[in-house]
């Protein structure tokens, strides 16, 4: 798979991409700059996948950096890197498609793990978030064993299935009805029934849940 890192500082840039060369040699990285340079990079090359994008870039900042991403992205995986791992900030993100936030404080070997959790169709979230909803059985996020019993604990339907993943990886309703050839009042009927199941109230709510109990899907 190809992915492109987004960020301003040379440094870290090339520190990530040394990391991602080393410990994920089959996918195919990219590296932009600035906002400009990443929108020109998903423009000529379609079949990028993964991006993880800088909030503070020189040429735009903040969650509006996201937004223009996600617009000309939306069918990608879009994942944060931001020096800020408050709740506000986590929330914003996912509200606005992130499908997972790494702090930049984040150790070698963490940010390893994360990326693994995310390429294996994972969610990963900085633990600040967890208490963004109500408490439930933590697991860990690279057992998938544990996850799949949580998933049929859940009692959660294979379409269900199919759309918390979408969910998961920061698709919007539009793209999930056509991925998943559903109407959009379908798509609707299994996101309450998500909720309720998981327990909250929210879409952002559902990511951070599902987050929380580890649960993995297979990239579809």
């Amino acid at each position: 798979m190809k992915a492109l890192l987004v960020d301003d500082h040379a440094l870290f840039r090339s520190g990530l991409m040394l990391l991602l060369a080393m410990r994920f040699p089959d996918v195919v990285m990219r590296e932009a700059d600035g906002l400009t340079a990443a929108l020109a990079h998903l423009e000529a090359e379609p079949d990028i996948e993964l991006v993880l994008l800088d909030l503070g870039l020189r040429d735009s900042d903040g969650l509006p950096t996201l937004r223009q991403l996600r617009a000309v992205s939306d069918e990608r995986t879009l994942v944060v890197l931001s020096a800020s791992d408050d709740v506000d900030t986590v929330i914003a993100a996912l509200n606005e498609g992130a499908a997972g936030f790494i702090p930049k404080t984040t150790r070698g070997q963490a940010v390893e793990q994360a990326l693994r959790v995310v390429l294996g169709g994972g969610i990963y979230l900085p633990p600040v978030v967890y208490s963004a909803v109500a408490p439930l059985p933590v697991l860990e996020q690279t057992d998938e064993a544990r996850a799949a019993e949580a998933i049929d604990r859940l009692g959660l339907s294979p379409r269900q299935i199919d759309v918390l993943r979408l969910l998961t990886a920061g698709q919007s309703n539009k793209v999930i009805c056509r991925e998943l050839d559903l109407a959009e009042s379908t798509i609707k009927t299994h996101l309450l029934a998500l909720f309720r199941k998981l327990g909250v109230s929210s879409r952002t709510e559902a990511v951070v849940a599902a987050a929380r109990l580890g649960l993995k899907f297979p990239n579809g």
